[in-house]
């Protein structure tokens, strides 16, 4: 027979309360939450979302910011130009203190001013032309998965031929063809709201297929079952059920989207149709630098870096929001 083991007084009968003093309650978290903390753990998604706020505070503050600094985007300054080779006097494009970035072969225009006022055409016409593309994209979509039968076939064959156009010739010969000036709109307000237009309506199908997708998935889930057999009508069903939960994809897509319109803007405005001169803008200025890289190289670096860094952010904050919405996909 074993000897009972002695305790110690006092020691053998803990409350329930005593034991659960200290301890933290445990708080539910929302998808939103933990996507958030998910996100927070990505250091280089945190860093390009940084600099794409950071960018968005330049292209808005541009005038403010070139009155601090002293220099304008437009002005001539033809006295730091060699008259005979039409280049900028000094080292590196004409860096100095009063122009940072340097100055422009021939008219002597301040780089930096012209780099930070093409920031607001390149940001403006790649987040208005996603803003298109993601209404008409996600309404076809939904619309398309949700019904299915011929709709889905209609919507799917037009998604098809909309792919098949060449979208830059296309926006080439439609934007050398239309007039100065239509419904009241004219110079670079026409051009901006032309180029959205085109960039916009005919990129929608790439996020149509997505949300197509999802919601083919999403319309047989149990949720919506349920709704449906209380009665719930088609409307309530798709504004209700289906879109909130459309949300991720949505947000992701818009941030991979807008950097691929920025080359988009880019590119038209190096080929010439794009805002007219003198409005300042990245393709624009690497389309005149490509005449002067060799005598001038430092013209086509900052419109190049600043294309390239821009693209970069928004597709690592893009990455990381991805991982962070939907850790499967990694």
């Amino acid at each position: 027979m074993s000897t009972p083991l002695e305790v110690e007084p006092g020691s053998s009968s803990a409350q329930p309360e005593a034991v659960l003093e200290g301890v933290r309650k445990i708080e539910g978290r929302s998808l939103w939450q933990i996507s958030w903390i998910r996100l927070k753990r990505d250091k280089i998604a945190l860093a390009g979302g940084a600099f794409v706020v950071l960018l968005i505070l330049v292209a808005i503050f541009a005038p403010l910011i070139c009155k601090i600094v002293g220099v304008t985007p437009n002005d001539f300054h033809q006295d730091l130009v060699d008259p005979s080779l039409q280049t900028p006097l000094g080292n590196l494009g004409g860096m100095s203190a009063d122009h940072p970035l340097g100055v422009e072969p021939v008219n002597g225009r301040d780089i930096l001013a012209r780099i930070l006022y093409g920031a607001r055409i390149s940001l403006l016409i790649a987040v208005l032309a996603t803003a298109l593309s993601v209404v008409i994209g996600v309404a076809m979509g939904v619309i398309a998965g949700y019904f299915g039968g011929w709709i889905d076939t209609l919507i799917s064959r037009l998604m098809d031929i909309f792919l098949a156009f060449p979208l830059v010739l296309f926006a080439l010969a439609l934007v050398g063809a239309v007039p100065d000036s239509i419904l009241g709109l004219e110079g670079d307000p026409l051009r901006v709201a032309l180029i959205v237009f085109i960039i916009g309506f005919f990129s929608w199908p790439y996020i149509g297929r997505i949300i197509r997708g999802q919601t083919l998935s999403l319309r047989e889930r149990e949720f919506v079952d349920a709704a449906r057999s209380l009665g719930a009508r088609r409307p309530y069903i798709l504004f209700t059920e289906l879109l909130p939960n459309l949300i991720a994809p949505i947000l992701v897509y818009a941030t991979l989207l807008i950097p691929t319109n920025v080359l988009f803007e880019a590119g038209l405005s190096y080929l010439g149709v794009g805002v007219r001169p003198p409005t300042a803008s990245w393709g624009d200025m690497l389309s005149i630098a490509a005449n002067w890289y060799q005598v001038n190289p430092t013209y086509m670096l900052w419109p190049g870096l600043a294309i390239f860094v821009t693209v970069l952010a928004f597709n690592l904050f893009g990455d990381g929001l991805r991982d962070a919405l939907d850790p499967r996909s990694r």
